[in-house]
């Protein structure tokens, strides 16, 4: 599928650098101070890296560390995946759902030229938001509650009282002891 729109219509172009040895807590003023959700991470004018907001939470304050005691290097994630400034943004939105970020720095030529983020992407095309479901995982269905249930369990549809062990009379499911009453 084509949208007609590239990703340099959607891309932001003001990225936000900081030094892999700035701290977690400036980076994180940074972000609120620009309200944004990553930072580019620049050493010696090349890109290094990119820090999220997801990389906070789940490097540092999941795993219970100080995130005032760190600088960015320890959470960056050095393996960047990157999109072209020519590309549709449909594909980079299959991008963003398969390599599950939220964050794509577009580089034209090793040169990062912006960042494309999905509030971008739905800006300029709303009704790409059928995409963005299919990145919601759904629990497999073992493990959801119903699924759990005996084929003959549920609610005695004659005294309402739950049951284990549910028999069909009549096209009515009941419990035994409402079963053995009929």
């Amino acid at each position: 599928m084509k949208t007609g729109y590239k990703v340099c219509d959607a891309m932001t172009e003001k990225v936000i650098y900081v030094r892999p040895t700035e701290s977690l807590e400036t980076c994180a003023k940074i972000m609120k101070d620009n309200d944004v959700g990553a930072l580019i991470i620049k050493e010696e004018e090349k890109v290094s890296g990119i820090m999220t907001e997801k990389d906070i939470v789940r490097k540092m304050v999941a795993e219970g560390l100080n995130p005032l005691k760190k600088q960015i290097k320890d959470i960056m994630e050095t393996n960047i995946t990157s999109i072209s400034p020519e590309k549709d943004i449909f594909e980079a939105l299959i991008l963003m759902r398969d390599t599950d970020v939220r964050h794509l720095p577009v580089m034209d030529d090793n040169r990062l030229v912006g960042i494309l983020t999905l509030n971008d992407i739905l800006k300029i095309e709303p009704q790409l938001f059928d995409i963005l479901v299919e990145k919601i995982e759904l629990r497999e269905e073992e493990r959801k509650p119903i699924s759990n249930l005996k084929e003959k369990e549920g609610v005695c549809q004659t005294c309402g009282e739950y049951s284990e062990e549910l028999t069909n009379k009549d096209s009515v499911l009941m419990c035994e002891k409402c079963g053995k009453e009929s």
